[in-house]
């Protein structure tokens, strides 16, 4: 079975504190961004046991660790007679980008495995295994735009009729940003008010009202990132941000994209969002 897990963008993301359990409450909302890697998910010939395969952009780590196959462990924990799978990757999005990429490969490997092997789980199931893959992995299950709570696991419907028509630039500066270095650099603080009544406004006033608490927190140390979305907002964007912990910065723009020139080194990807909301 052949997918495409799509990347996502985050508008806004607000630490508001840190919990118990080492985690922190956020408050964000996703929103599919049709950048994708290609998932294969086949059952395995008579007597294979179950691989990954990689290609493209390189993946940190050995392929157990990936967690598409951590996937496959995890459903086969609860269905042992879940038969063997080869599953292939070509690796797309970036990684350490914030844009959710292998949180997505995860989840669209559960999808294709529940479907391959005819599991008969549910959508609200299938987002109780992607919680336990990693924190923002569920959103991928339902694959739309939602407000998103708590440890970014809990969602809420999210209407956005301001981004019918709009498209996407996103630019990735060839620079990872370890998850655990960006939220040791913020404090968790309540915001000024919740982030959908923030997004309920034009989206012409989302540069006042929508923030990302990363990106204060990176700027001293990663410059490049202000200065990606200042060329963003020169260019005409609506509204610019860092997605989720970082390092792709991307511009909203009513109408096409417009076409600038970037370091060879820097992955840019543009189109249209194709959000319905």
């Amino acid at each position: 079975m052949l997918t495409f897990p799509n990347a996502k963008l985050n508008l806004g993301l607000r630490i508001t504190a840190r919990r118990p359990d080492g985690y922190h409450d956020l408050e964000t909302a996703f929103v599919p961004l049709p950048w994708t890697d290609v998932l294969d998910v086949l059952p395995a010939p008579t007597g294979q046991p179950t691989t990954l395969t990689l290609t493209g952009r390189p993946v940190p780590g050995e392929p157990a660790t990936n967690l598409c196959l951590k996937a496959y462990e995890l459903l086969r924990t609860d269905h042992p007679a879940l038969p063997p799978a080869l599953l292939h990757l070509h690796k797309v999005v970036p990684i350490g980008a914030g844009l959710g990429g292998g949180s997505a490969d995860a989840a669209f490997a559960l999808r294709a495995l529940n479907e391959v092997f005819n599991l008969d789980l549910s959508a609200e199931k299938l987002e109780v295994y992607a919680r336990r893959l990693g924190a923002d992995c569920a959103f991928f299950i339902e694959n739309r735009s939602r407000l998103a709570l708590e440890k970014g696991d809990v969602f809420q419907d999210l209407a956005l009729p301001q981004l019918r028509g709009t498209s996407a630039l996103v630019v990735y500066p060839a620079l990872a940003i370890g998850t655990a270095e960006a939220y040791g650099r913020v404090r968790p603080a309540p915001p000024a008010e919740p982030l959908a009544v923030s997004l309920a406004r034009p989206l012409a006033a989302w540069r006042a009202h929508v923030f990302n608490d990363f990106e204060a927190a990176l700027a001293p140390t990663y410059p490049v990132l202000a200065d990606i979305k200042q060329r963003l907002y020169a260019a005409g964007a609506a509204y610019a941000s860092l997605s989720g912990s970082g390092s792709a910065v991307f511009g909203l723009f009513e109408g096409e994209v417009p076409k600038l020139e970037w370091p060879k080194e820097y992955t840019v990807w543009g189109g249209e969002l194709g959000v319905k909301g």
